[in-house]
């Protein structure tokens, strides 16, 4: 791995993942494996050969450069990026995206929080609520010892405000939690549905002795599934309503005076309109974060469709390539046309798309050739249905090459992660990645 300077995370933490032991009962890795630890396996120099199918490879270069493309794009629009980390749950890329440049790391739920905080995530966005007892008294102890964490979470009403100072009740809370009031939409997912509504949030949380006001949030991804001209309107228009919000939560000093103020939106898809409407309010005490995640990753189908990277002025100057693929091996041949390969739901991502053959070969790190006029038709649990042209030269035991939609749902499924080098047919194991799903 080539990402530049020394760790950002916890070192004892990354150590102690590090040390953990393999097992032959983790999936995809070889029997060779069983009862060393991470370093001690790659010290072997294990090459894709050793693996076993169905299996989930990494192209290390490919997140290098997805890095260093996206740490690019917030310089050059002014922006922080706290990258949602619920795509990956994996530590090792969180400090790789920190040491690029990133702001923070996103998160979903306060589990995902702990993990964060266990590995030494010090400013993490809770991109939820925040209701639960147990996870509120939880953070205050967290804060209580360690002076230097900040963790911002969302509020879309009163009643959510009311709910946390109620779990909060008798807790000693070292310093006010920040809470971002999140603005929605008609139609979308969370958040107050009018600017109004938003307003009366700030207002409630001024008032709490736990609690304050730190910014103004929201998802765009909800309201829009393409990059139609109506998508991309309603997109912009949900971000100016967002921006107005700001300016009059800041008007009416419902702001500290003495502290940085957030306006962060900006999922994988719509970073770009994101800039567009809220990067001119970044200056003086706000700061504007978008909290892309799937870029680290990408993808061959919906991010690779839809990234900024591929519309605008963007698409002559930054590129993002897949880094993940998939490797099946064909177990069955019941009829003219039909393959059955070993990958399925609890394998591969299949919401925002099936797997897409590429290549095939003899074996795992057996020279591939492309296998062209192929698609997945369908997923069960253990198996992926490969329509070929019965003319196709497609034996038992050949290993399929599968492209990827959704790196969100393909982490989940995975405990150890093989990282590859890139490099010839067979390239070498240069890292595991642990996941914390």
């Amino acid at each position: 791995m080539t990402t530049h300077g020394g760790s950002t995370l916890d070192r004892r933490a990354l150590d102690g993942m590090a040390a953990e032991r393999l097992t032959g009962l983790d999936k995809a890795l070889p029997l060779t494996a069983d009862g060393l630890t991470t370093a001690e396996f790659l010290a072997t120099e294990p090459r894709l050969s050793a693996l076993t199918t169905p299996v989930l490879t990494l192209d290390d270069s490919a997140i290098e450069e997805n890095l260093a493309a996206m740490a690019a794009w917030c310089t050059a629009h002014g922006i922080d990026l706290a990258p949602h980390g619920k795509t990956t749950m994996s530590p090792v890329l969180w400090d790789r995206q920190l040491r690029s440049g990133s702001w923070g790391i996103t998160l979903a739920t306060p589990a995902q929080v702990r993990v964060g905080v266990h590995f030494g995530v010090r400013r993490i966005i809770l991109a939820n609520a925040l209701v639960d007892p147990a996870a509120l008294r939880w953070l205050a102890q967290a804060l209580a010892d360690q002076p230097d964490l900040e963790v911002f979470t969302w509020a879309d009403s009163t009643a959510t405000v009311d709910a946390m100072e109620t779990a909060l009740t008798g807790v000693a809370v070292p310093r006010p939690i920040p809470v971002l009031v999140e603005l929605g939409a008609h139609g979308g997912r969370t958040g107050a549905r009018t600017v109004d509504e938003a307003t009366a949030v700030a207002k409630r949380l001024a008032a709490s002795a736990v609690l304050e006001a730190a910014g103004v949030c929201g998802y765009e991804g909800a309201l829009a599934h393409d990059d139609s001209e109506p998508s991309l309107s309603r997109v912009r228009q949900y971000l100016e309503e967002m921006a107005r919000l700001h300016r009059q939560l800041d008007t009416e000093g419902h702001y500290r005076s003495d502290r940085e103020i957030y306006v962060t939106a900006g999922g994988s898809a719509y970073f770009d309109v994101v800039a567009d409407v809220l990067a001119p309010l970044a200056g003086g005490r706000t700061r504007v974060v978008v909290r892309a995640g799937a870029y680290v990753i990408h993808d061959d189908g919906f991010y690779t469709g839809i990234t900024p990277f591929s519309r605008g002025d963007a698409a002559q100057h930054y590129r993002l390539r897949s880094a993940m693929h998939a490797w099946a091996r064909v177990v069955s041949r019941p009829e003219p046309g039909l393959a059955l390969l070993d990958a399925g739901k609890r394998d591969v991502p299949f919401d925002e798309g099936l797997p897409m053959p590429q290549l095939v070969a003899d074996d795992l790190g057996a020279p591939a050739r492309p296998l062209s006029e192929a698609r997945v038709t369908a997923v069960n649990d253990q198996h992926a249905f490969l329509a070929i042209p019965p003319e196709t030269e497609l034996k038992i035991g050949d290993v399929v090459r599968l492209g990827l939609s959704h790196p969100c749902t393909a982490f989940d499924k995975w405990r150890w992660i093989p990282v590859l080098d890139g490099s010839g047919d067979d390239p070498r194991v240069v890292d595991l990645l642990r996941t914390y799903f």
